[in-house]
């Protein structure tokens, strides 16, 4: 059965309500849904998400996209596509992270999110792109080895992939 096609979009002001939600679920996971946002009024959030992405590198930040992944209105996820590495993000980060909300898992989202994502990466310059995950993480795995991800190595629990 096919999915219901996913697009990826930036955020707009009329998202505040149900960005803050998935933020604040997955919180209480312990993972972060809207990076940088604590504390920021949701205006200013998207100016900042936007000079990113223009190449502000304020704060340490590399040029990057900000995404949200949108079934049929409904928000399933996010993903954030980095054009370049610096030496945090080759470590621990790559170029491209990716999360799907609970309600939404186990249905495909997150391998379309990063086949997505791939192709936003090389459309900004990045032939060959690094992505990680924990190494306890067998999901994630599994969705970036389906596409197309070489296991470079496993530093500090951390599995290093490359595609492309």
């Amino acid at each position: 059965m096919a999915l219901p096609a996913l697009t990826l979009r930036p955020p707009v002001i009329a998202d505040e309500q149900e960005f803050r939600r998935a933020h604040a679920l997955l919180a209480d996971e312990g993972h972060v849904f809207g990076l940088g946002l604590s504390g920021l009024s949701w205006r200013y959030y998207l100016r900042r998400l936007a000079e990113i992405e223009a190449g502000d590198r304020s704060f340490g930040r590399v040029p990057a996209s900000f995404l949200l992944a949108e079934v049929d209105g409904e928000l399933v996820g996010r993903t954030s596509v980095r054009f370049e590495l610096n030496a945090e993000l080759a470590a621990v980060g790559g170029h491209i992270g990716y999360c799907v909300l609970p309600a939404h898992r186990r249905r495909g989202y997150a391998t379309e999110i990063l086949r997505q994502s791939l192709t936003v990466a090389r459309a900004h310059g990045v032939p060959r792109a690094l992505l990680t995950c924990d190494r306890t993480n067998k999901p994630s795995r599994r969705v970036i080895e389906k596409c197309g991800g070489a296991l470079e190595n496993v530093v500090a629990g951390t599995c290093r992939y490359w595609i492309g």
